[in-house]
């Protein structure tokens, strides 16, 4: 199979992006605030959103399942309190549940959480649970910086972020590393703002021993690891100098990196530095960027290209990279195919 695992929704119906405004615009007023009834979208509506979107474009692509949660620079943590978060993540993961339902053998969910600034991670338990037990979900996204830019929650490596990794322990579920939209006019959402939390996410672990304390503890940092894998060596001597064990050890047992590289070049750099059981294929496809390369005339973000293009991968490194490693990171990914006798 080729599993995408990393997918975004959006393609979402425009009546959610006018339901969120309406949410927004009425932030100092939470009695005028619209209800989540209020949101109407057809099972039609969905299908026709994913039809002539992602579902057309794996089709074409050649990949099987994309693990599917919602819009991320749509998440913004930042925007309002916590009861303002719960009710979105709520309402976009539901939707994420009800594609999974529609094509079930396409899509499967993984969960947005109801961040806010300043506020306990442990009230995101809730949802979590929910999307897990009920929907079937078989991850989340977590948001390391749900001040939207401007980093006033603790590293990852603080006790503050430790109810959500007990709980993901007791689930057997990863989390990507993604942060939302920036409000901070100093970083580019997907140009900086993106790629700044990949990099600070893994550094913020290497500083750490975080999984000497949660050894079965998964993280998928996306977007390549940011700029991770191009100063492997700069890590790699921090590390030691910092009096930490070899990376292969003190990390790469814990954290993974998605294929989502719009280049042949930068796949190249990836497999050839890090090892192929710390990478899952993604695509993260309508998303960052939907532009086509005219180097190649193909989407950048077309990134089965780029694996199957690749010299420095074995036909059993590929297998790897596509199943074989989101099956293993993603243990209710592989419980839930296996059910399927897949």
């Amino acid at each position: 199979m080729i599993i995408d695992v990393h997918g975004h929704y959006t393609t979402a119906p425009k009546a959610l992006e006018d339901w969120r405004n309406r949410q927004i615009a009425e932030i100092n007023d939470p009695k005028a605030a619209p209800k989540a009834s209020e949101l109407r979208i057809s099972d039609d509506e969905l299908r026709e959103s994913i039809v002539n979107n992602q579902l057309k474009k794996m089709q074409e692509r050649g990949s099987d399942l994309t693990i599917f949660s919602p819009r991320a620079s749509f998440m913004a943590h930042h925007i309002g309190d916590f009861n303002v978060s719960s009710t979105w993540a709520a309402i976009c993961n539901e939707l994420c549940a009800r594609v999974a339902r529609l094509f079930p053998d396409s899509f499967i969910g993984a969960a947005m959480l109801p961040q806010s600034p300043g506020v306990d991670p442990k009230t995101c338990i809730p949802e979590m649970e929910k999307c897990v037990r009920d929907y079937g979900f078989v991850g989340i996204n977590l948001n390391p910086d749900p001040s939207g830019g401007h980093w006033t929650s603790p590293p990852l490596s603080d006790r503050h972020w430790y109810p959500i990794y007990e709980k993901m322990v007791e689930l057997d579920i990863p989390a990507m590393i993604h942060v939302s939209t920036s409000c901070n006019s100093c970083f580019h959402t997907t140009g900086a703002h993106y790629l700044n939390a990949d990099t600070t996410a893994f550094m913020q672990c290497l500083t750490s021993d975080l999984f000497r304390n949660f050894p079965t503890l998964k993280f998928l940092i996306p977007h390549g690891g940011g700029a991770v894998p191009y100063h492997w060596g700069r890590f790699r001597g921090l590390a030691q100098e910092l009096k930490k064990p070899l990376l292969k050890e003190h990390l790469l047992k814990n954290i993974f990196f998605d294929t989502c590289v719009y280049h042949q070049p930068g796949i190249d750099l990836l497999t050839k530095v890090i090892p192929v059981d710390n990478i899952l294929f993604a695509s993260e496809m309508i998303g960052a960027v939907k532009g086509i390369d005219p180097e190649t005339g193909f989407n950048y973000d077309d990134t089965k290209r780029y694996i199957e293009a690749s010299t420095i991968l074995s036909a059993q490194d590929k297998q790897k990279v596509y199943e074989g490693n989101a099956r293993r990171v993603f243990p209710r990914l592989d419980a839930a195919l296996k059910a399927k006798g897949k």
